[in-house]
């Protein structure tokens, strides 16, 4: 896990350059050290006594030595496409140069995000800052169709992104699109956003609305990406942002750019489940954060977050009570959401765009009643193919329950590009739910249809 902690006064090792970095600082807190942490389980958690850093009289910790001080929001990678073992691991933060001075060169003076290399996950190179000057405030990193894709916000006082006609905008997920870790292309494209106010004098990031969060925190689970955003209930932040809060919002994408909620307004994690550690005789707001914790741990999905403590009340009087937390949600694996039965309907049916069997390929389905379900394949023209009508969902394991036809297997179409077709039926009572359609390999690695 790589995570960035806060600290309560200087660090007086700090040497000289990283100190500038801080000569501007108006806050007794400070954002970083990057840090880092292991666990066998993702459970229980140790934090490794690194020696990169001397932090307050030790190297006792478990700091990464970084080039810049002030840094949030570290998101990681494992590239097992990179073929150089130096780069194996990549890595994007948000740095803050705005509070250096002298102006510390090749660094600019808006918050944005250095991008860093490593063979182990430990040792890291910074390798460019390819925003120069650019707000990007990030929320997570993935490798998505052979893309390297950034997803962050932007908001109107920091971004010069704008709403509709040009108008202010609030808080709004983006995301960077490159093939080339080394390259990027000055593009930005619009990955997620909630509607603005009809009057434009309302719009804006102190508008009392609700935004969107840090932007998209994506995960790649193979031709899909599941995400999460913050659904950030705004107040005006120059007076009252200690009465802000924030829950987190499901999304999905085929692209792992544009991103979609299956189902508009969700509160798919609330901040009443997930609150931080209360303070006795004080009410503070839980606002929850997404990267791209996201990950299948044998039959659960797990969605690692974070979540604060807002404690920032005017002239910051409840400072001494901020904190933050890392906090873990479970659920049944790739059980986001399910497609059953219209209230009232004995049948239904569902049909998957066209797409390409995998060679060795097997056909399995996460679902619940599946003895209601029925599985045809057709080919891209919604023709039935002979023989592939009917099929029946076997095994034991709801998570994964193999499709068979009078004991044949969709192997038989392997290259071929074909659509799955599932009928539904109202069976003793129940009302089946398909969660996910797997295309995989028989080790139990593939792709999400």
């Amino acid at each position: 896990m790589w995570y960035y902690a806060c600290h309560w006064g200087k660090n007086p090792d700090w040497p000289p350059r990283m100190m500038q970095q801080v000569s501007k600082a108006s806050l007794p807190v400070f954002q970083g050290p990057l840090c880092y942490a292991e666990s066998g389980d993702g459970i229980v958690w140790t934090k490794p006594a690194l020696g990169q850093v001397l932090f307050k009289g030790s190297r006792a910790n478990n700091a990464l030595g970084l080039p810049h001080t002030v840094v949030s929001g570290a998101v990681v990678i494992r590239d097992d496409d990179e073929a150089d073992p130096a780069r194996r691991y990549k890595m994007t933060y948000q740095f803050f140069p705005e509070q250096s001075d002298p102006e510390i060169p090749g660094y600019g003076r808006q918050p944005s995000v250095a991008l860093a290399v490593s063979p182990d996950g430990l040792r890291w190179t910074v390798t460019g800052i390819p925003f120069l000057n650019q707000f990007v405030e990030p929320s997570s990193f993935i490798r998505h169709d052979g893309q390297y894709i950034i997803h962050y916000q932007v908001m109107d006082a920091w971004s010069k992104y704008f709403a509709e006609g040009g108008t202010p905008c609030g808080r709004t997920g983006v995301a960077r699109v490159s093939r080339n870790w080394d390259r990027w292309p000055d593009l930005i494209a619009e990955a997620f956003a909630l509607p603005e106010p009809e009057d434009p004098a309302q719009r804006g990031a102190n508008g009392a609305y609700d935004q969107v969060h840090l932007g998209v925190g994506a995960a790649s689970l193979g031709n899909v990406c599941v995400g999460l955003y913050g659904l950030w209930h705004n107040a005006d932040s120059r007076t009252s942002f200690d009465e802000i809060s924030g829950d987190l919002g499901l999304l999905v994408s085929n692209d792992g750019i544009r991103f979609r909620e299956p189902v508009k307004g969700h509160r798919f994690i609330r901040r009443e489940d997930s609150p931080v550690t209360p303070v006795p005789g004080r009410n503070f707001n839980t606002v929850l954060c997404q990267a791209n914790g996201i990950l299948n741990v044998g039959d659960e999905t797990r969605v690692y977050h974070g979540r604060w403590r807002n404690a920032n009340g005017p002239e910051n009087q409840d400072l001494q009570y901020y904190s933050g937390e890392v906090a873990l949600a479970t659920l049944p694996r790739d059980r986001w959401g399910a497609l059953g039965l219209n209230p009232g309907a004995r049948t239904g049916v569902v049909c998957t765009f066209p797409f390409t069997l995998p060679a060795g390929s097997i056909l399995t389905l996460n679902a619940d009643g599946a003895e209601g379900l029925a599985v045809d394949l057709l080919d891209e023209d919604f023709h039935p193919l002979a023989g592939f009508e009917g099929g029946v969902a076997g095994g034991d394991d709801p998570l994964r329950r193999e499709m068979r036809w009078e004991g044949r297997t969709a192997e038989a179409f392997r290259g071929r590009t074909v659509r799955v077709q599932v009928r539904m039926r109202w069976l003793d009572e129940r009302n089946p739910r398909l969660y996910a359609l797997y295309a995989e390999a028989k080790s139990g690695t593939g792709s999400v249809s």
